[in-house]
């Protein structure tokens, strides 16, 4: 429980920080106008920045847990096997996998 609040204390204060750099920025940018257009535009497209960049880790997350990431190639194509570096097994036996 401890951890869970250190961690989550720590990403408040990186986006604290993140904030009062973006702030102090466009404050030292002096008498740069932007009109209601101009914020529209850059409120949305922070705004679906960060949908695209949540829906892709969505996504990663998701195709990760299905298994869709697992390697394609067969275990004996693998590039692992190819180098000759020792990997599991399927019965969990660490075996040397070079091919004579």
């Amino acid at each position: 429980m401890l951890k869970t609040i250190l961690i989550l204390l720590a990403f408040a204060l990186a986006l604290a920080g993140a904030i009062y750099a973006s702030a102090t920025v466009w404050t030292m940018t002096g008498d740069a106008d932007m009109g209601g257009h101009g914020i529209a535009a850059l409120v949305l497209g922070v705004v679906f920045t960060f949908l695209l960049g949540a829906g892709l880790m969505g996504l990663v997350f998701y195709s990760s847990r299905k298994g869709y990431d697992r390697q394609a190639t067969p275990e004996s194509d693998a590039p692992l096997s190819r180098l000759g570096l020792r990997q599991e097994t399927q019965d969990g036996v660490a075996g040397d996998r070079r091919q004579e």
